[in-house]
């Protein structure tokens, strides 16, 4: 691989994201902060802090994981269509550096974004009066762009072999079962067919475990994470990230067009 190469495919795929409008996204943000700001008051009596910052990091959450499955699930099958992939790949350019490029290109697009939300987010607490939680916050978007590494190689996995609203699909899938992974090994322990815990188990050790990377919870009260635990879920999402890369590149080296 030439890290040149995918450095020019992950800067070609940084802008050309940023020039369909995604970061609209992040003034779809502020205004449901705004709302938050005049309606919560109103109807959350003395825990309208809390909820505002429930309310701003689960938006930010949520819109990071909209961004990074209907985008991601296109990148590959848009070159496709287009057919600049034909102009693309006859160059000195494999697809495996084409799938790392844009896996890139697209996480550098959702860092971004988050950056901009959590300053949007510091701001709406102070404008509430409300604590500003700097370090636990900055934890939680750092432990969402983790996740959404992950989602994004997600996407790109179902993007090289399906296409438009199957791949959307099972990637939206791949999300909320990620999301519900610690409830199935609980699910798992309370069973007493030993054949459920072994298929729960198998499920639970083959799909990624989001909830480990959501920290907004917890970056509510104003809890850390220990260092340790810290680094063991940073190399868990960048190991996941990986294993799931190698196969979108092994399944779009052997398509054909």
């Amino acid at each position: 691989m030439s890290w040149l190469r995918i450095w020019a495919i992950a800067q070609n795929g940084f802008r050309e994201t940023i020039r369909d409008r995604i970061l609209y996204a992040v003034g779809f943000y502020g205004l449901v902060l705004v709302l938050g700001l005049r309606i919560l008051p109103e109807v959350a009596a003395s825990l309208e802090d809390a909820m505002l910052a429930d309310l701003g990091l689960g938006i930010m959450g949520l819109l990071g994981a909209i961004v990074a499955i209907f985008v991601g699930t296109t990148l590959v099958n848009k070159e496709i269509e287009q057919r600049t992939v034909l102009v693309l790949l006859p160059k000195p350019l494999s697809r495996a550096e084409l799938i790392l490029g844009k896996h890139l290109g697209l996480w550098a697009v959702v860092g971004v974004m988050i950056a901009v939300m959590t300053l949007i987010f510091w701001l709406s607490l102070v404008f509430a009066q409300a604590p500003l939680l700097v370090s636990s916050t900055l934890v939680a978007s750092l432990y969402l762009w983790l996740e959404l590494a992950v989602l994004i190689a997600v996407a790109l996995f179902f993007g090289s072999f399906t296409q438009g609203a199957l791949a959307t699909l099972l990637s939206f899938g791949a999300y909320c079962i990620g999301h519900l992974n610690a409830d199935w090994v609980e699910l798992a322990r309370i069973s007493e067919s030993p054949g459920l815990k072994r298929l729960l188990h198998g499920l639970y050790l083959l799909l990624p475990d989001l909830s480990r990377l959501n920290w907004r919870n917890e970056a509510v009260y104003g809890q850390l994470p220990s260092s340790g635990e810290f680094t063991i879920d940073v190399i868990y999402a960048l190991s996941y990230t990986t294993f799931l890369l190698v196969l979108a590149m092994v399944i779009f080296a052997r398509r054909q067009f």
